[in-house]
């Protein structure tokens, strides 16, 4: 066999291996890859080096690259890997596809300008508020890849042609129930949620393994920002996130890191989700080991962070430290579930934040009613979500209406661990809890509130001398069976 042969042997041999793009679906825990990340250099040991514009990219803001683009991130990967290099210029561009084992680089002063035709983002399959809809892909995807790196200081920015979370599939848009509406396992709620588009979120990467994205300036609609689902090893690190909806909803995720960042959002900053009723629960994909650190929050539309209420494949392992929370429409932290969710909420550690110009206060929990009922929820008593061990430590608050409210907890699953420990400050109104044991408070020295700083029902532990009693909470029933029984995919 000549050298040329040789050759033309390796590069097929490698071709063959390679995943084409796979659109989102449905998996199950075991799916999940826990292998070794592949290498990402070529059989020569070379990386591949591509400038967008060697490939026919303008840059000029008028003309669309999306071909040029797209034809260079495929490139690199066929090659074996590498990084594709956008100079500066102002890049209009639909949908672009990221492979695995690349970089895309965007150097300062680049931008990727979103189109504002909505028919340059293509029908897929989608996860919104914790259900599989129809749905427009996002502006910037990497499906079932590893390897994936997205940095530069360069800015990646939506079109604001292309407003709105979710919209009937004529156009029209989206009436919500009045409050109070009941929300039953209806066939007809079935074909309603089948009716409705999700609009194109900025970036979302689905079943990725090893995913770096930093130093990026982010600016999104009202759709949510950057939405990871099923991924494994991420990392988001310095990075501006401007949304008009959610910043970052880490979505059924393992091992994940978020640092350095800086969110200014219109819906939670980072909301941590598993998926909704019995879907979410038979899918069983936790939201687990999340690390946020050093992040500034200010949100001017519910939440800096909240966790839930889309929870019913389970949230674990959280840890929260050294961030500010500058502003928020509702709560800090805001954990959240509802019956009919099931799974758990676990394992939760927040220290050393500081936390001011909230309207509603620093913290709250509701596990029993947060979000719309499911159209297949979770039945019987496996439907009541399981909370425990949140932690709370060296907390500075500055004049929060409410420090705590956690008295949305159910009689017969009462939260199991609460510890509030060093928490300073000024508030209007103190702790109401409710519904929980294995509490321990200690060195809680807040000023500036009326009533009592305490109040509690069914409440359990250390610290709770002198508390007021606090009024019964209203049960809330679970759900009943669902008839006829659920079918996943249906």
């Amino acid at each position: 066999m000549n050298a040329e042969q040789n050759s033309r042997r390796r590069f097929l041999k490698g071709a063959s291996a390679l995943s084409l793009v796979a659109m989102p679906g449905v998996l199950t825990a075991k799916t999940l890859s826990t292998s070794s990340a592949p290498e990402t250099a070529t059989p020569g040991g070379q990386r591949a080096q591509i400038n967008v514009r060697d490939l026919g990219a303008t840059g000029d803001g008028k003309t669309k690259d999306t071909l040029a683009l797209q034809q260079a991130l495929d490139r690199c990967n066929l090659l074996g890997g590498g990084e594709v290099l956008v100079p500066p210029g102002e890049y209009l561009t639909g949908a672009l596809f990221l492979r695995s084992n690349t970089t895309l680089h965007l150097q300062e002063g680049a931008s990727l300008l979103g189109s504002p035709d909505i028919n340059d983002y293509p029908l897929t399959q989608v996860r919104w508020e914790g259900r599989f809809i129809k749905g427009y892909g996002a502006f910037i995807n990497a499906n079932s890849a590893e390897n994936v790196t997205i940095t530069g200081k360069g800015r990646i920015l939506a079109s604001p042609a292309i407003p709105g979370r979710v919209r009937n599939a004529d156009g029209s848009e989206i009436v919500r129930p009045p409050a109070g509406t009941p929300h039953g396992p209806t066939s007809s709620n079935r074909v309603a949620r089948r009716d409705i588009i999700r609009n194109p979120a900025l970036m979302e990467f689905t079943r990725v393994r090893n995913l770096l994205v930093e130093n990026i300036y982010t600016q999104g609609n009202d759709m949510w920002s950057t939405h990871p689902l099923f991924c494994e090893n991420v990392t988001f690190r310095n990075l501006t996130i401007i949304s008009g909806a959610d910043g970052i909803d880490v979505d059924s995720c393992k091992h994940v890191r978020i640092d350095n960042c800086t969110f200014e959002t219109k819906d939670d900053c980072i909301s941590l989700k598993s998926g909704r009723g019995m879907e979410g629960n038979v899918i069983g994909v936790p939201c687990e080991d999340v690390h946020v650190s050093n992040c500034t929050f200010n949100d001017s539309g519910f939440a800096c962070i909240g966790i839930g209420s889309e929870a019913s494949g389970g949230v674990r392992n959280l840890l929260v430290e050294h961030c500010k929370f500058t502003g928020a429409r509702s709560y800090a932290i805001y954990i959240k579930s509802r019956i009919g969710r099931g799974a758990f909420i676990e394992d939760l550690t927040f220290n050393d934040l500081d936390v001011s110009n909230t309207r509603q206060g620093f913290l709250r929990f509701n596990q029993t009613g947060s979000g719309l009922q499911d159209p297949a929820p979770v039945a019987g008593m496996d439907g009541v979500p399981h909370f425990a061990r949140f932690k709370f430590t060296n907390i500075r608050v500055t004049d929060v209406p409410v420090l705590v409210q956690a008295d949305e907890i159910d009689g017969d699953k009462p939260l199991d661990g609460l510890l509030l420990k060093n928490i300073s400050g000024t508030c209007a109104k103190g702790m109401l809890l409710a519904n929980i044991k294995n509490a321990d408070l200690s060195e809680i020295h807040v000023t500036g509130f009326t009533g009592p700083l305490l109040s509690t029902y069914n409440v359990t532990g250390k610290g709770l001398a002198n508390a007021a009693t606090l009024e019964a909470p209203k049960p809330t029933p679970p759900t009943p069976p669902l008839q006829p029984p659920y079918v996943l995919g249906q």
